[in-house]
C-alpha cells in the first residue's frame, strides 16, 4: 500500500491509459517506476507504439477479477478515457481499488454536465483554449503540434499521482483534460478576467513580448528584443556592426516604451537584418552574444543537437522489431534515471513470471513522516527564487497544494510580469496589481531582498535551513557567485532539494544560451511543425513552454520529496520541451505508413480521424472543432448531416475528405458553435468550440460547475478569478488561500518568524536599502 515511505523508483504503477494519459505512465516510467499496462498498444505505430511504452510491461486482465488481481499489486492506477468507459470506478463514483493512488484522466472531469463528453486532443485543445490561439488571422484555428492538449493532461496525471504519493494518503485523484488546457494558456483567460479582451491568433507573433519567428537566408530563426535592457542594446550592436541598424539607432528607439509602441517598425528593421543571414549561422552567433535567438529545427534533428547529446539527454530503446543497437528517441525532462538512458521496448509478461519485481513498497523515508496531511505537501516550505512565468508555474503549483512559498523579489530585479507595462494585460494598473503577476503567484509569501547587497544575500543564505526546497531560474553561476551552489546549499541544510531551471540546463555546450519560450520551442523542433503545409512555421503565440518545463520541475521536485532526500535537480527546459515530441525523432526510422492529408486549407486533419478539423460555425470568427474516430460515430454524423460517401470506411472516406470537409463546414456554418457542439455531443461525437477567453471564463458550464476559475480577495483589485487546481486530489485538496503579495508585503513577518529579527534590526534593513 502506498504510504510515506514509498520510494517513486519502486512504485508499481498499473497503465490503465489510453492517448489521453500516455505521457503521465511515460513521465513515471521516467522516474523509475515498475509500470504494467494490461493491452499491448496494438493500435499504434511502431513510432508511437516505442516511444509511448518503452520501459513497460503488459500483462492481459481479460475480466473484471483479473484486473481487481493485478490492481490489488499496484501502489498506483493511471487510468484514462471517456468516463463511460473507466473500468476503476464504482457506481457512486469511488474507486474499486482504495488501497492505491488511483489517478483518472477524462475529458472534462468526472463531475459536472459535461462528465460524458469526449475528445481527442483537437476537441480537448479547443475546450480549454489552445486552439483559438493558434494559426493566422486569415484561416481557420489550430492547435499546437504533437498533440500537446493531451501531453499536458498526462504531465498533471502524474504530478497527481507524485502528491498523493507524498501525502501518504491512497486516493482518488480527477484530472480533467479541458481543466489542465485551460491552465497552460497563459494571458488567454486572464486578458479576459482583468482586462476584457482576449488575444487574437495572428501567425505567431507574441501579444506581450516582442518576439517572433523570422526568415532567414537558408530557413527560419526565432527570437526578438525584449527582456532587459542589454538584449537591445547586444542586438542593436550587432546589427550596426553588420550595417543593418537602419535608424535605430537614433536616441529615440532607446526608450522600451516608444520601441513597445512602434514595434512594427523595429520588426521590420530585425526582418531585413535576419534575412541576409543562414538560421544556424545567426543562433550561433546569437549565443556567444547571449542573445535569445534560436535556429526553427525540424524534429528529426533533435538526435543529433549538441546540447542534447552532451548531456546524454537522449533514450535509446532495444528490443524486438527495433534496428540492431536500438534507436533513438527524445528523453525524459530531467535526470531521474542514470544517463545515459537504455530501455526495452513494450514487452509481454512472461508466464509464470510475476507481475511485479517486488513484493512490498520501497522504505525510504518520506517527508513529513507518517501524520495525516490536510494537504499533500503541508509542512513543506519552499524558497522561491523565480521570476517571469517557468519558475513561478512551479512554486504556483506547490503553493496550491500546502507548501508554504516564501517568494523574494526586488525592485533591483524587477520581474517583468510585475513591472514590465506589456505584460500587465490592464492599462494603468501598477506593479502590485498586474493581472499576470496575480495569477501565477497566488499562495505565496513576499519578501523583498535586495540581493545586490552583501547583507541581502547574507540573509537569504540564512533563509535556506529553514526550507526544504529552493527553486531558481537565474543563468548558470549566479547562485554560485552568490556561495549558493548546491554544495553551498548542502553545507547550510544537508537534506535541502535544490530545483535549477536553465534554458538548456546547467552543462553542455550551450549552458550560457539566453532563451525565451519560442526559442526553446524552435530548438525542439516543435515551432517547425506549425507551418500549414508548404507554409512558413508560425510558432505559439504563449508560453507553452515555460509551462511544460514547470510540469517537469514540480515532478522532479515531487520525486525527491516523496524519497525523503535532498537532491539538485537541473532541469533543461529544453529537455522538457523536447520530451514532448512525441514519437517525432522515430518517424524517420520507423516509419509509420500513415498518409499525412493536411491541406493549407484543411491543416487540423488526422491520419486516423475523418472528418477532423475545426469548422466555421455562425458568428464573427466563431468556430466548432468535430472528431469522427470510429463507423459509429460516422453513421450517426451522416443522419444529422447529408455527407459525401455516406457509407465509406475510413479508407473511404479519407479519399473523398475535401468534400466531406466543405460539405461540413457548409452546414455548421448555419449553427451556433455552442449549440452545435452540445448536439454532436449528445449524438456521441467528439466536438467542441474553439474557446476564447471569454467563452471560458463566462460561458463554459462545465468549468463553471466544476468552480475552475475561483476567486480571491486581492487588496488592490478586490476579488478576481484565477485559474484553478488542475489535480483534484479526493483526501488532500489542494486550495487558493491567499491572493499574490504586494510587493514585500509579508518581509517583516517572515524574517521575524524564520530569522528571529527584532523589530529594530528590521528598521535597520529598511533603512539601509536591503529589504526594498
Amino acid at each position: 500500500m502506498v504510504g510515506p515511505d514509498t520510494d517513486p523508483a519502486a512504485l508499481r504503477v498499473l497503465d490503465l491509459t489510453d492517448e489521453l494519459a500516455f505521457q503521465g505512465a511515460r513521465l513515471l516510467v521516467g522516474i523509475g517506476a515498475d509500470v504494467v499496462r494490461t493491452e499491448p498498444g496494438t493500435g499504434l505505430g511502431p513510432a508511437a507504439r516505442t516511444h509511448w511504452h518503452a520501459g513497460k510491461r503488459w500483462m492481459p486482465a481479460e475480466d473484471p477479477a483479473a484486473l481487481d488481481a493485478l490492481a490489488a499489486g499496484a501502489d498506483v492506477v493511471l487510468e484514462s478515457g471517456p468516463a463511460a468507459r473507466l473500468r476503476g470506478l464504482r457506481e457512486d463514483g469511488s474507486s474499486r481499488w482504495p488501497h492505491a493512488v488511483h489517478v483518472v484522466v477524462t475529458p472534462f472531469g468526472l463531475t459536472g454536465p459535461r462528465r460524458d463528453w469526449i475528445g481527442d486532443d483537437l476537441v480537448l485543445a479547443s475546450a480549454g483554449g489552445m486552439t483559438w490561439l493558434g494559426g493566422r488571422p486569415d484561416a481557420q484555428p489550430k492547435p499546437p503540434p504533437r498533440e500537446q492538449a493531451l501531453q499536458t493532461a498526462g504531465a498533471h496525471a502524474a504530478i497527481g499521482a507524485l502528491l498523493a504519493v507524498v501525502s501518504g494518503t491512497p486516493q482518488l485523484v480527477d484530472i480533467s483534460a479541458q481543466e489542465a488546457v485551460a491552465a497552460t494558456l497563459e494571458t488567454a483567460a486572464l486578458a479576459w478576467i482583468h482586462a476584457g479582451r482576449f488575444p487574437v491568433r495572428n501567425g505567431g507573433v507574441y501579444e506581450h513580448v516582442a518576439h517572433r519567428i523570422f526568415e532567414a537566408a537558408d530557413g527560419y530563426v526565432a527570437g526578438g528584443y525584449s527582456g532587459s535592457n542589454r538584449m537591445w542594446t547586444d542586438l542593436l550592436a550587432w546589427m550596426a556592426e553588420r550595417g543593418e541598424a537602419g535608424d535605430l539607432l537614433d536616441e529615440r528607439w532607446q526608450d522600451a516604451t516608444f520601441r513597445w509602441q512602434q514595434r512594427p517598425h523595429v520588426d521590420a528593421v530585425v526582418r531585413r537584418f535576419v534575412a541576409r543571414q543562414p538560421a544556424a549561422g545567426l543562433a550561433a552567433e546569437a549565443r556567444k552574444r547571449a542573445l535569445p535567438w534560436a535556429e526553427v529545427v525540424p524534429a528529426a534533428r533533435l538526435t543529433g543537437n549538441p546540447q542534447l547529446r552532451d548531456r546524454k539527454s537522449l533514450v535509446t530503446i532495444t528490443g524486438e522489431g527495433l534496428p540492431d543497437g536500438g534507436v533513438e528517441d527524445v528523453g525524459f525532462p530531467w535526470a531521474a534515471l542514470p544517463r545515459p538512458v537504455t530501455l526495452p521496448a513494450l514487452r509481454e509478461v512472461a508466464p509464470g513470471e510475476p507481475p511485479w519485481r517486488r513484493s512490498a513498497p520501497g522504505q525510504v523515508r518520506g517527508k513529513g513522516g507518517g501524520e495525516p496531511k490536510s494537504k499533500a505537501l503541508e509542512g513543506v516550505r519552499v524558497l522561491d527564487l523565480t521570476w517571469v512565468l517557468a519558475g513561478p508555474y512551479v512554486t504556483k503549483q506547490l503553493g496550491e497544494h500546502g507548501a508554504d512559498i516564501v517568494k523574494i523579489e526586488s525592485r533591483h530585479r524587477q520581474d517583468p510580469t510585475r513591472f514590465a507595462p506589456s505584460m500587465h494585460l490592464r492599462p494603468g494598473s501598477d506593479p502590485d496589481d498586474s493581472g499576470y503577476f496575480i495569477n501565477f503567484n497566488r499562495n505565496k509569501r513576499g519578501v523583498a531582498l535586495n540581493l545586490r547587497t552583501e547583507e541581502g544575500r547574507r540573509l537569504l543564505r540564512e533563509l535556506v535551513p529553514h526550507c526544504d526546497v529552493v527553486v531558481e531560474n537565474f543563468s548558470p553561476g549566479v547562485l554560485a557567485r552568490w556561495g549558493m551552489d548546491y554544495a553551498s546549499l548542502r553545507a547550510l541544510n544537508p537534506d535541502v532539494i535544490l530545483v535549477s531551471m536553465a534554458g538548456v540546463g546547467q552543462t553542455g555546450p550551450w549552458r550560457n544560451a539566453v532563451t525565451f519560450a519560442d526559442t526553446l520551442a524552435a530548438m525542439s523542433g516543435l515551432s517547425s511543425e506549425t507551418s500549414d503545409p508548404g507554409g512558413p512555421p508560425q510558432g505559439l503565440t504563449f508560453g507553452l513552454g515555460d509551462m511544460v518545463a514547470a510540469n517537469s520541475a514540480v515532478l522532479a521536485t515531487l520525486d525527491l520529496l516523496a524519497r525523503g532526500r535532498g537532491g539538485h535537480v537541473d532541469l533543461s527546459q529544453l529537455e522538457a520541451m523536447a520530451a514532448t515530441m512525441g514519437p517525432a525523432a522515430l518517424e524517420s526510422v520507423l516509419d509509420d505508413g500513415v498518409p499525412e492529408s493536411r491541406t493549407a486549407e484543411y491543416p487540423n486533419r488526422s491520419p486516423r480521424a475523418v472528418p477532423h478539423g475545426v469548422y466555421p460555425a455562425a458568428g464573427d470568427d466563431r468556430w466548432v472543432a468535430v472528431s469522427v474516430t470510429d463507423e459509429a460515430q460516422w453513421h450517426t454524423l451522416t443522419r444529422l448531416v447529408d455527407l459525401p460517401c455516406a457509407d465509406g470506411d475510413l479508407a473511404d472516406r479519407r479519399a473523398d475528405e475535401d468534400r466531406i470537409d466543405a460539405t461540413l463546414a457548409a452546414w455548421t456554418s448555419r449553427h451556433d458553435a455552442h449549440e452545435l457542439a452540445r448536439t454532436l455531443q449528445a449524438e456521441g461525437i467528439a466536438a467542441a468550440v474553439v474557446a476564447t477567453g471569454q467563452d471560458l471564463v463566462e460561458a463554459d458550464e462545465q468549468l463553471a460547475a466544476r468552480g475552475f476559475y475561483a476567486v480571491l480577495d486581492h487588496p488592490l483589485t478586490g476579488p478576481v478569478r484565477h485559474e484553478g487546481i488542475v489535480a483534484r486530489l479526493t483526501a488532500t485538496p489542494g486550495a487558493l488561500d491567499r491572493p499574490a503579495p504586494l510587493l514585500g508585503q509579508h518581509t517583516d513577518e517572515v524574517l521575524r518568524e524564520l530569522l528571529g529579527l527584532s523589530d529594530e534590526q528590521l528598521a535597520t534593513l529598511t533603512a539601509e536599502g536591503v529589504t526594498e
